[in-house]
């Protein structure tokens, strides 16, 4: 069964960090690319990192590059997505998702088509 898993979210001051996790069980996550996406209330799902299958190579959204870093560990099949300086306007449900390749334009990382995570929710407040 092909299922993606999130965790880590959590309530957490501005400035504080946060770690999430996507596991993923059923298939390889090294041989897929996997994306980190967010969905605030009343806004569009945003893409926020994209890292690729074939040489590692990440991409992120302007408004996470240089705070937000993902990584992935093949051994444990789990990408991760590191969050630091975290401001209110980063609350919102984070997902991870699937695809074959990691598709960018215009900046803007486009929505995986493959299996998505639950989503976890991030809650950023003093």
């Amino acid at each position: 069964q092909v299922q993606l898993v999130e965790s880590g979210g959590g309530l957490v001051q501005p400035g504080g960090s946060l770690r999430l996790s996507c596991a993923a069980s059923g298939f390889p996550l090294a041989s897929v690319a996997i994306g980190w996406f967010r969905q605030a209330p009343g806004k569009e799902r945003e893409g926020l990192s994209c890292i690729s299958s074939s040489d590692g190579t990440t991409y992120y959204a302007d408004s996470v590059k240089g705070r937000f870093t993902s990584s992935r560990d093949n051994a444990k099949n789990t990408v991760y997505l590191q969050m630091n300086s975290l401001k209110p306007e980063d609350t919102a449900v984070y997902y991870c998702a699937t695809d074959l390749s990691c598709t960018v334009v215009g900046g803007i990382i486009q929505t995986h088509l493959g299996y998505w995570g639950q989503g976890t929710q991030v809650t950023v407040s003093s």
